[in-house]
């Protein structure tokens, strides 16, 4: 029974069906015959037309939005398949993740169903999707970059500072005579020595810190004394890395020696900036109830400014984002407040589309065989800086040695901080087809042996 508005009282099914009939199916019908019959005809060139592109299905799909919905709808069911699939077997999900958006590349989609990846992934249609995935890892810098507490290292200061340095030290300098051996066959056209060096050695020197509070989350270890000094540790040492890597590629961006003195003059200036005057300031404010999404606007505004800053200054726009986030770090509840809305965001919608722009980097001939080697030496040297440099800073400090192995295990952890970076020396010119797949290649195996790495280390103490 249906009540009557005014009365208050039931009416009968069938006299609100004639009441519908009449106050809304008759005018609809009315209008629908109106323009069906009582306007003058059509052209024939637009009958023709019409009748062509009506329900041509193709045609819609091939459009830029439904190639666009096609695309993301792909890369998300591809993406989130694996990473569902590699962590059953113990793996972070965002190894599958990774993975899966280099398969869909040229490398191995490109070479078995190369029309699939022609349709699927056209020239004409990168350029968008290369913006959009560049937002997204703007967002997920952002939200890193909060993640880093760095209020947190009260009490493991000295510590943290010596073995996260350490990490950095060792497998930089280890990374720079590698480049020796790499500069004469995979030193791009017009690189001095002097920049290949200093990014492949700061290449080797990335510790993944988001990914690496997903494995000690998925260990159950993320608040023993190894977790917390672990997450202590890649959190100084992503953010020294970043601000080398910022002067490096500052430095390598300019012509001369005056332009590159300006060059890092700027980015120390504009780091000194959001440290002593910014992250002060976020400190200090309260966020009342009701109010999140202005600040949250006001985050994100900040985070495009800063990252058009460092854009304008010669280095690139993922500093500035991760530089806001750093800012933003100083103020618990801002934290979690880019945590709980940003993240999901990123993370699950736009950074897949960050690894199938990876993947579409990377040439179907980037790989010959002979870089087998190449591959095994590559992750041999980035290995073994990490556990060495890590493992003896630690040990001199009095820690014991499993537990500085196991140390030196996660801080082996690079994941899509690594792939940032990759893309980052890609765009610039600092490395070659052959030596970018090489090292996303490093990149996800250093990554996918954490876990292993440390049952091998607790295996061999039991």
């Amino acid at each position: 029974m249906f009540m009557d508005v005014q009365t208050g009282g039931p009416v009968r099914p069938t006299k609100w069906a004639w009441r519908y009939l009449v106050w809304a199916g008759v005018p609809l019908l009315v209008g629908l015959l109106l323009a069906r019959y009582a306007g003058p005809g059509l052209p024939t060139v637009a009958s023709k037309a019409e009748a062509v592109v009506g329900s041509d299905w193709a045609h819609h799909l091939a459009s830029p939005l439904g190639l666009f919905l096609l695309q993301l709808l792909v890369l998300l069911l591809v993406a989130k398949g694996a990473g569902a699939l590699l962590k059953r077997f113990g793996q972070p999900a965002v190894i599958g993740e990774m993975a899966a958006g280099l398969m869909m590349g040229p490398l191995l989609l490109g070479s078995l169903l190369p029309q699939v990846n022609g349709a699927l992934f056209p020239a004409a249609s990168l350029g968008p999707l290369g913006m959009l995935s560049q937002l997204g890892v703007l967002m997920f810098l952002l939200v890193a970059g909060a993640e880093l507490d760095l209020g947190a290292l009260r009490g493991r200061r000295r510590f943290a500072f010596t073995v996260s340095h350490a990490g950095i030290a060792v497998p930089f300098v280890l990374g720079v005579v590698l480049a020796i051996w790499l500069y004469p066959q995979h030193g791009p056209q017009g690189v001095s020595f002097t920049a290949f060096a200093l990014f492949v050695g700061i290449s080797m020197s990335i510790t993944a810190f988001p990914v690496l509070l997903r494995i000690l989350a998925d260990r159950g270890i993320t608040h023993t004394s190894l977790g917390q000094t672990a997450i202590a540790c890649a959190a100084l040492g992503d953010a020294t890395a970043w601000c080398l890597l910022a002067l490096i590629v500052a430095a390598a961006q300019a012509t001369g020696w005056l332009p590159a003195s300006l060059n890092l003059l700027c980015v120390v200036a504009f780091i000194a900036l959001m440290l002593g005057l910014v992250k002060p300031w976020f400190a200090r404010q309260t966020i009342a109830p009701g109010r999140e999404g202005r600040w949250l606007l006001g985050i994100l505004l900040l985070s495009l400014a800063s990252a058009l800053v460092t854009e304008v200054l010669g280095i690139h726009a993922l500093f500035g984002a991760f530089a806001a986030g750093v800012a933003v770090s100083s103020n618990a509840q801002l934290r979690q407040l880019l945590v709980a809305r940003v993240e999901p965001f990123a993370v699950t919608l736009l950074l897949p589309l960050f690894f199938a722009m990876t993947g579409l980097r990377m040439r179907a001939d980037a790989l010959h065989s002979s870089d087998i080697l190449l591959c095994v030496v590559v992750i041999a040297v980035a290995t073994v800086g990490k556990l060495l440099g890590t493992w003896s800073a630690a040990r001199s400090t009095g820690m014991a040695s499993r537990e500085a192995w196991r140390l030196g295990a996660l801080m082996n952890t690079r994941g899509l901080m690594e792939l940032i970076v990759l893309n980052l020396g890609y765009e610039l010119g600092l490395l070659g087809d052959r030596l970018f797949a090489v090292l996303v290649i490093m990149a996800l195996v250093t990554t996918a042996m954490t876990g292993p790495l440390l049952n091998l280390i607790e295996r061999r103490k039991a």
